[in-house]
């Protein structure tokens, strides 16, 4: 794609309007959309317009613009993370069933944990993730799993810093995140206690690839502080174990 002055690519430049969406600002004018992506009144316009005919934004009655039905149709086709999403949650099911709190999917995308499905009881304590949420790697238990099985370079690249903390529990300190991804890379689970938010535990556990075994996802819970973690973690191994079956079987 041809570059604009600023030596960015028109395809660069569309990922940014996309970017300015997000679970909580998902309706826009033009010009707020120009404004978040840092591009000029004009050319801001002109992109909108352009995405609007194709369908990949969507412009209401009063001008405002959200994203268009086209792009989430065209992102669901052939998606390997909705194939995932897809054979998983029978399994997330069982887990909610028995936990009754939150079951979560996550699988890492651009050095973070993006959650591609959530599981919720009404009832259910505190929990900042969403579906499409990200979190960082080092801060959340489904984050933990991920980097523990990532390759050495993404992990080093992380443990380089800077490590932000979410919560007061969250691990910020190299040495001793290392130390939590030895442990999961040697216990197959992780239970963080605060990591995300003080009055919640996370538990989380990696789903495989059915034949080279590569981690491909983590299946978490989050429980209240409180709760035994005993009857979580079996739930948990038994569906990520199931998950890995049933996935290879749809393997193209």
């Amino acid at each position: 794609m041809a570059n604009s002055p600023s030596g960015e690519t028109v395809t660069e430049r569309i990922v940014r309007v996309f970017e300015t969406f997000d679970t909580d600002r998902t309706v826009q004018t033009a010009a707020e959309i120009g404004r978040r992506a840092r591009l000029p009144s004009s050319t801001a316009h002109r992109m909108v317009d352009d995405l609007v005919k194709c369908g990949l934004l969507e412009r209401d009655e009063d001008q405002r613009v959200r994203l268009g039905m086209r792009l989430w149709e065209l992102a669901l086709r052939g998606s390997r993370a909705l194939r995932l999403r897809q054979t998983a949650t029978p399994f997330m099911q069982r887990v909610q069933a028995r936990i009754q709190e939150h079951t979560q999917l996550a699988v890492l995308e651009n050095d973070e944990a993006l959650f591609i499905e959530r599981l919720s009881h009404p009832k259910a304590g505190a929990n900042i993730t969403r579906i499409a949420g990200r979190l960082p790697l080092h801060a959340s238990a489904s984050g933990l799993v991920l980097l523990a099985y990532s390759p050495e370079e993404l992990q080093e690249r992380v443990l380089a810093g800077p490590l932000k903390a979410v919560s007061p529990e969250t691990v910020t300190d190299p040495a001793q995140l290392r130390r939590v991804l030895a442990g999961i890379r040697r216990d197959g689970i992780i239970v963080a206690p605060g990591s995300v938010e003080s009055v919640s535990t996370g538990l989380a556990v990696p789903v495989r690839e059915w034949r080279d075994r590569e981690v491909i996802a983590a299946l978490s819970v989050v429980l209240p502080r409180d709760a035994p973690t005993r009857p979580a973690i079996e739930e948990l191994r038994a569906a990520a174990a199931g998950i890995t079956t049933a996935f290879g079987a749809k393997r193209p």
